[in-house]
């Protein structure tokens, strides 16, 4: 591990690869966070997934056995809602997405609508069809913003690989020929969004992920410190690959939760 002199006071944590692999719990990942909560340690979960309400979110830990509440997570739909609103508060918005998305939109204060919406809001959508992308393109042809909640192409289940938000965008980008303004991790928006639900500072936080390209890159982008954990993604045999993809490298790289639980523990003593 390298040792980087910068203040902690708070850690931004991805979900998938990190914490857990689908509905299995990485060793480990409990008592890190039963630390983080007796150690005072500020922590937020954030991830790209668009699909899911916080409250999802929360019950998906608890059932693994790991203390979670609605208010510690961070998803992109959240961060999308917010980011439309804060450029056009009450914007309409046609929405290619599933429940945590459209839930966020309503949250946020905006209309979901079906017609000449100021905004296409788009996301993971396991329903989408050739009507829905027909609607979106013309919608951005005709001058609509668009925002994509997170570039994933594709989008690890327990049956494998299947396309994610990131596929559904290509075709939208492809036929309405416009890029979309892109939300999630390695965008710096969803890290900002993040930090600020904190109270933290990019100077003094630190993200911690298994994949170089969304959570280490997103990290650098926004300023963060940097913390790869090998339990997914990105391991010892091909980080050198998934490095040159993310053109960075983090600040430090834990094999395993155990790893990093000791590495918080004796850091937060600089």
């Amino acid at each position: 591990m390298t040792t980087i002199v910068r203040k902690m006071s708070g850690l931004l944590i991805d979900l998938d690869g990190t914490i857990y692999h689908g509905s299995k719990r990485i060793e480990h990942a409990d008592k890190l966070i039963a630390d983080l909560r007796t150690g005072g340690l500020a922590y937020k979960y954030v991830t790209n997934n668009s699909s899911a309400t916080p409250e999802d979110v929360a019950d998906r830990l608890k059932a693994m056995g790991i203390e979670a509440y609605a208010d510690d997570v961070c998803t992109s739909a959240q961060a999308a809602a917010t980011y439309i609103a804060e450029k056009l508060p009450g914007a309409s918005v046609f929405v290619i997405g599933e429940k945590g998305l459209r839930e966020a939109v309503v949250r946020a204060g905006l209309t979901i609508t079906e017609d000449n919406p100021d905004y296409v809001l788009q996301g993971i959508d396991r329903e989408f069809n050739y009507s829905r992308l027909a609607k979106a393109v013309r919608y951005i042809l005709d001058g609509a913003s668009y925002v994509m909640t997170n570039p994933d192409l594709l989008l690890p289940t327990e049956n494998g690989l299947q396309p994610g938000a990131g596929s559904i965008g290509a075709s939208l980008t492809a036929a309405g020929g416009k890029q979309p303004v892109v939300i999630g991790k390695p965008s710096a928006i969803l890290m900002n969004y993040s930090l600020n639900r904190l109270g933290r500072t990019a100077a003094d936080t630190w993200v911690i992920g298994d994949n170089m390209a969304t959570d280490i890159a997103a990290g650098h982008a926004s300023g963060c410190g940097t913390i790869l954990v090998l339990t997914g993604l990105t391991r010892s045999d091909n980080y050198e690959y998934y490095a040159e993809i993310a053109c960075c490298k983090p600040d430090v790289i834990c094999t395993r939760l155990d790893e990093l639980r000791s590495y918080i523990s004796t850091y937060r003593g600089i």
